[in-house]
């Protein structure tokens, strides 16, 4: 019996050696079709899921969801890309300085969340507000990122999940004509959308 569960250890991590070793973020900002695709591409991220978070209604819908904002789960390999990069792709993606949802979508639902586990993780994310707020020349209390425990994850719809890959010009048209990217690219300059380094 006590060989049991090193065993069961090992045999997991060869039936499935990648969520074994993964850790996983819960992330608010704004359209969760836009988020997801953003942080999909960072190398080391192993899958980004839509979905709910936030709030205490039980198994909310994409037409019930209150209290809850649209999240993206983020499932990631730390040994390839660590909490501070993921942190850094994720407010050069989103317009930190509103508070009242994001871009052309308004609302409780759209409003910036970082979720945290532990001290650990917030100690991280309060480190990369401050760096924001450095970066974009503005004092901390201008930075509207909510930090809040992580409670559930509550997975969107089937039809929410790689949404971009799934209705590209879709994806494209509704990206555009809510001005996500030029306003990015306003806000964080060369720094839109990137991993570079913070600049201070």
């Amino acid at each position: 019996m006590k060989y049991f569960l090193p065993l069961l250890i090992a045999f997991s991590i060869l039936i499935n050696p990648i969520n074994t070793l993964a850790e996983e973020l819960i992330l608010a900002g704004g359209c969760f079709w836009c988020l997801e695709h953003d942080l999909e591409s960072l190398k080391g991220v192993n899958s980004v899921e839509s979905g709910y978070s936030g709030g205490s209604l039980q198994n909310p819908t994409y037409e019930n969801h209150d209290g809850h904002q649209e999240v993206v789960l983020v499932n990631y390999d730390p040994n390839l890309v660590n909490l501070p990069e993921i942190l850094r792709l994720y407010l050069r993606n989103i317009d930190p300085l509103d508070g009242k949802g994001q871009f052309c979508d308004r609302g409780d639902s759209y409003r910036p969340v970082i979720f945290f586990k532990d001290g650990i993780e917030e100690s991280f994310a309060k480190s990369a507000l401050i760096s924001a707020s450095h970066e974009l020349r503005l004092p901390l209390e201008k930075i509207s990122v909510e930090l809040k425990l992580r409670g559930q994850f509550w997975l969107a719809e089937a039809y929410h999940q790689n949404f971009a890959e799934r209705n590209e010009l879709k994806y494209k048209f509704y990206r555009f004509s809510c001005g996500r990217d030029q306003k990015l690219d306003k806000l964080w300059g060369e720094n839109a959308r990137s991993t570079n380094i913070w600049s201070e």
